[in-house]
This record gives C-alpha cells, sequence and structure tokens, in this order.
C-alpha cells in the first residue's frame, strides 16, 4: 500500500494531527470508563502516524505498534516521548500487559474472520484483567455505504489533492475496496499516483461473537463522525 510507504512523506497532508483531536477524546472518555487510576498504561495496534496518540499521551502512557516503518517513523517525530514498536496485530506478543488496548482503523485490514479472530486475541492478551479494550473499524457491514470523499492539503511549495473511493465490487465476500487518486503538485512539477487498499468488514453480530469468543465482555458505543452524525465502535472490558 503505497500510502504507508513511498507517500509517507506527504501522509501528514491527506491526515493533518489536528483532525484526531475530538476523536482522540472519545477514546480517552471511553476507555477511562475502565481504566480510572493515574498514569495508565496504552497499547496502540496499528498506531499508524501517531495522530491519536498524540492527545491520548496526556492521560496514558503509550505503546505504538504498527508494521509500517515508515509510519512509525512520522510518529516518532510528534510522540518521541511514546515507546514504539514494529509488529502486526496478528501475531505480536509483548509478553506484558496494559490497563488498555486501542484497535483503530488500521483493524480493517483484516479482510478474514480468520485474522480478525488472530488480531483479536492479540488485544486480549494484551489486556491486564479490569482493563479496557476498543475496537474501531471504518465500516461493519450492516450499515456500510459506498461513498467518495476529496480531500485536500498544502505544505509550502507542496500540494496534494485526493479522490478516495470506497466500493464494494462484490457483496458475497467481506472484502470492500478503498481506491486512491492522488495528485500531488512539488513546486512546478504534478504526479499522479493511484493506490488500492483491499480492506475487511463484518457484521456487527460477528464482531461481538469474536470479541466474546476471545474472552471479552462486549458493548456498543456511539462515535461521533463528521456532519454530526454518528456510528457505533466496540468497548470490551477483560473480566
Amino acid at each position: 500500500m503505497r500510502l504507508y510507504d513511498e507517500l509517507a512523506p506527504w501522509y501528514r497532508l491527506i491526515d493533518p494531527v489536528s483532525d484526531h483531536e475530538n476523536e482522540a477524546t472519545e477514546i480517552r472518555d471511553a476507555l477511562r470508563e475502565h481504566v480510572a487510576h493515574e498514569q495508565p498504561t496504552l497499547l496502540e495496534l496499528g498506531a499508524g502516524a501517531g495522530n491519536n496518540a498524540h492527545f491520548l499521551k496526556r492521560d496514558f502512557q503509550c505503546t505504538l505498534v504498527d508494521t509500517s516503518e515508515a509510519m512509525l517513523g512520522l510518529s516518532r517525530e510528534i510522540n518521541p516521548d511514546c515507546e514504539h514498536i514494529a509488529g502486526d496485530m496478528r501475531t505480536l506478543r509483548l509478553g506484558r500487559e496494559f490497563d488498555a488496548v486501542l484497535v483503530h482503523d488500521a483493524v480493517v485490514y483484516m479482510t478474514s474472520v480468520r485474522q480478525l479472530e488472530a488480531a483479536a486475541a492479540t488485544a486480549f492478551v494484551h489486556t491486564r484483567p479490569d482493563g479496557a479494550a476498543l475496537f474501531a473499524p471504518d465500516y461493519v457491514r450492516d450499515s456500510f455505504e459506498e461513498e467518495a470523499t476529496l480531500h485536500e492539503g498544502r505544505d509550502g511549495s507542496r500540494a496534494m489533492r485526493c479522490l478516495e473511493w470506497v466500493w464494494d465490487p462484490d457483496p458475497t465476500d467481506d472484502v470492500y475496496r478503498v481506491d486512491y487518486a492522488f495528485l500531488l503538485r512539488e513546486d512546478s512539477e504534478v504526479r499522479q499516483v493511484h493506490d488500492v487498499h483491499l480492506e475487511g468488514f463484518f457484521s456487527r453480530s460477528l464482531w461481538e461473537n469474536v470479541l466474546s469468543a476471545v474472552g471479552y465482555e462486549v458493548r456498543r458505543i456511539r462515535r461521533s463522525l463528521p456532519q454530526g452524525e454518528t456510528d457505533e465502535v466496540f468497548l470490551c472490558r477483560r473480566p
């Protein structure tokens, strides 16, 4: 996926850190229902460029995991006080437990039930008893709708325009597709890049079954979206 590799130097233009403050506040408030003591620890699986962690580290001691070294590099720039680890949420085993675990939108790269089960198991073994985990996929099958979004950004002599098109080429499987069409201008030169991401989506009931099967107590909570809309994510407690 070129967005997380060769296009990483452009990433802040498509996904600015400042856009994540409100969501990070909601994540903090949800996790704090189960984590009340001072200086709690948090493990984020699929932390990407560290945008949520930039705000969560005010309340949590954060350990950030991602498969992309380029994205970890971006995160280190804004979160030098956080621990960074290269790892896969399906197989990671750190041998320690955390007060809270966050699995944000990177979980959409689990494109089969087996992969989703593996990610849930990783989160569970890293959650301390009475700790909490939050799973926040971009979409669930029950409410999926195709959409196209235009992103734009500017940074000095660089400018970016991006069309993000989310669609489902085969409604019979558990995978949808996201096409990114980038126009990247640097000084007087413009180039175009097409990037394709295949992502998984599952029903709410399947999500709840998978999370319950690894040992979590699961409930749905509301999440705010742009234009005043909301959806549901999964807040879990490890008994």
